[in-house]
Parts: structure tokens; sequence; C-alpha cells
């Protein structure tokens, strides 16, 4: 599954990943400070990077 990600959504210039949160590729942008999703071409807010970090807590507790 990580290749798979890896192949298409490949590096992209001044951008660290791609990350998959739980089925959400993202890509850190350290001049933003913020995490941006290709599918959407916007930059996340802190909610909603709340609300990945949530689903990833709550994935992890279920898995338990």
């Amino acid at each position: 599954e990580m290749d798979e990600m890896r192949q298409k959504y490949g590096p992209r210039s001044g951008l660290e990943g791609p990350f998959n949160f739980t089925g959400q590729v993202l890509y850190y942008d350290p001049k933003e400070g913020a995490y941006y999703d290709p599918r959407t071409d916007f930059y996340l807010s802190a909610e909603d990077m709340d609300a990945v970090h949530g689903r990833i807590i709550e994935k992890l507790q279920v898995n338990q």
C-alpha cells in the first residue's frame, strides 16, 4: 500500500512526504508550517489536522 501511494503521489519540490494518514495522503510544507492535501489543492487548517490525528488515535485504540 505504501509503495502504491508513493507511485501515485511521488515527491514534490519543496514539500516533505507523501505521508499516509489512515488513507488520507498529505505533504508537509515547511515554509507554510502546514500540511497540504494534493486532492483538494488546499492546506489543512489546525482543526482539520486535529481531526486527522483523532482518526489515527481512534484506529489505534480499536486495534489494541
